[in-house]
């Protein structure tokens, strides 16, 4: 019987931490036990060991970066110990695709002695733009994602549970194929790997994007100056409170819009029991 529900999540723009909270929230209340969060956006969080056992139930949540499990989280899900525990994968996308993410997460999980007993793809404002997926996930998804809870509590508590993981069926494929690759309208590939961000003089160095990098690569001393890798997560951009982040490379500019011009249909999310 689940005796406790954790919410793990790694959510730079908060739309991956809204849903996994409304989920734990939800399921909490079903089981009437406790819960937790382990919130692993910043890099000192992640120099900590997780472990779970038996009686847990885990919401592990990440967003979608390339079709794919942000690379830089890799190591780090790997040292978390699931112990038997029940787990809940899920994965927030901008509205393009989850393509091979979920089913990526999910094994992970299960590799790491997680027992997977639902999945989810979820749609959130994607990191590079306020216009795709714009406000999402939204009122409309987190109906979803409360009946999906429901149905996860109906699930468990009307099924005899496998004592060894056992992977669901779900979209995408693992292991995946490769990253998704942006390409220009003459199919050259489009390359934004080193593309960063840059300061306005809005800036008044409140620090706030050092604080929230999740990679810890903003310089302290200068905020315009980077010490490690940028993941275009969208932190320091959509949480500076003076508008003062902003890209200018061609290359990043063209693939923002392309994608703003190529998903205007309203993408659901994708549910697995």
């Amino acid at each position: 019987m689940v005796k406790r529900v954790v919410g793990m999540y790694f959510s730079p723009t908060g739309t991956t931490e809204k849903i996994v909270q409304e989920l734990v929230e939800i399921l909490a209340i079903k089981f009437g036990c406790e819960k937790a969060y382990v919130d692993f956006t910043l890099p000192g969080i992640r120099e900590t060991a997780q472990s779970f056992g038996k009686e847990d139930l885990v919401v592990f949540g990440t967003p979608v970066y390339a079709g794919r499990v942000p690379n830089v989280l890799l190591k780090y899900i790997h040292t978390v110990q699931g112990g038997g525990a029940l787990a809940v994968p899920v994965v927030l996308f901008g509205n393009r695709n989850y393509d091979d993410a979920l089913a990526e997460l999910q094994a992970l999980l299960a590799e790491n002695g997680f027992l997977p007993v639902a999945a989810g793809a979820f749609v959130g404002e994607h990191s590079f733009s306020e216009i795709l997926g714009a406000g999402r996930p939204d009122n409309a998804d987190m109906e979803v994602a409360d009946k999906f809870a429901d149905d996860i509590h109906m699930k468990l508590i009307s099924e005899d549970i496998p004592e060894t993981a056992r992977l669901l069926e779900v979209g995408g494929e693992y292991p995946s194929k490769g990253y998704y690759q942006p390409r220009d309208r003459k199919g050259n590939p489009v390359d934004i790997r080193k593309v960063k961000p840059k300061t306005s003089d809005n800036c008044t160095d409140c620090k706030l994007c050092v604080e929230v990098c999740p990679m810890g690569s903003i310089s302290f001393d200068d905020v315009r100056e980077f010490t490690g890798i940028c993941i275009k997560c969208g932190s320091c951009i959509k949480k500076c409170p003076e508008g003062a982040k902003y890209y200018d490379a061609e290359s990043y500019l063209y693939h923002q819009h392309e994608l703003e011009e190529e998903y205007t249909r309203r993408a659901e999310p994708s549910l697995f029991l």
